[in-house]
């Protein structure tokens, strides 16, 4: 048996125990993609991250659920700029990470270098795409356990993504939150149009009065997990479909997305959506994370 270290972080939150977890692997360049697999079942977080070197960027991120590798992933991305700051590996503030879906900018601020409580950092997510959802609206709704009378007729239920497909359900009242249970392994029997789709509902009651949207995320069954406590991709599909399906007029938008509060990890993502000018739109996110410890994983020889 081998060991190998795991670092557990928590990113959208500056506080352990909040937020969203992610497992951080540095210098992950002799693992095979088995070994990933294995260690991300293991270390058991809705994602965990590989860093490695990269030919086209400073680094190279790629990320595993328990149940396979993703393309791109928010909250990690955030926790994995964090570890590499704050343990002394990326100096810049602004850097590029290589994804499965290409090459993108991040950049890293804080009012004191070594003041890793004010570390800040902000990733620009792919180009936003939407198909409309074309399924039954009823059973959607009813496998996160509401009725159609919690649907908001006013904005459309839509396939979203901008790395990471999931489906946006817009909600009426905050309220409604609190009664979701979701069926996961219904999710591909109703979501035929793309069974691997995560479920995104949101709404425009909050909690928090600087925050403008409130959301939960319920993940596809072949990932291995139920519900990923605060998403960075997700809340950049959010900021486009603001401008595309809510704000039509507008160039460029925006807000703060709270998630997590019924699962007590209460965090905070700041969306920004514009318009390009040559067609498509910039998307990005921001957040802080925060240490929790190290974790020792054993690997089959």
């Amino acid at each position: 048996m081998t060991a190998v270290t795991v670092f557990h972080y928590e990113a959208f939150s500056s506080i352990p125990g909040k937020g969203n977890p992610a497992g951080i692997m540095l210098e992950a360049d002799h693992l095979t993609d088995a070994q990933m697999q294995e260690i991300a079942t293991e270390v058991g977080f809705n994602e965990t991250t590989f860093i490695c070197r990269s030919d086209v960027a400073d680094v190279r991120l790629r990320y595993f659920t328990p149940g396979y590798e993703m393309d791109l992933c928010g909250h990690a991305t955030m926790a994995s700029l964090y570890a590499l700051r704050t343990r002394g590996l990326l100096h810049r503030d602004t850097a590029t990470i290589e994804t499965r879906i290409g090459v993108l900018p991040v950049e890293l601020t804080s009012d004191a270098r070594d003041d890793s409580k004010s570390l800040s950092m902000r990733m620009r997510q792919g180009n936003p795409e939407f198909i409309p959802f074309e399924g039954d609206e009823r059973a959607l709704l009813a496998s996160i356990g509401l009725s159609i009378s919690d649907r908001d007729e006013r904005y459309p239920i839509v396939y979203g993504s901008t790395g990471s497909w999931t489906v946006l359900i817009p909600i009426i009242k905050l309220e409604a939150f609190s009664r979701m249970v979701p069926d996961n392994a219904s999710f591909p029997g109703v979501l035929t149009q793309n069974p691997q789709a995560s479920l995104h509902p949101f709404c425009l009651e909050t909690s928090d009065s600087q925050a403008r949207m409130h959301a939960r995320h319920f993940c596809p069954p072949h990932s291995g997990m139920i519900e990923d406590p605060v998403t960075g991709t997700a809340s950049g599909v959010m900021g486009a479909y603001a401008l595309t399906y809510m704000e039509t007029h507008l160039r460029r938008t925006d807000f703060i997305v709270e998630q997590g509060l019924e699962i007590g990890r209460d965090g905070r993502v700041k969306v920004e959506a514009e318009r390009l000018p040559e067609g498509g739109m910039d998307i990005r996110v921001s957040g802080n994370a925060a240490f929790v410890k190290e974790m020792y994983i054993s690997l089959d020889e």
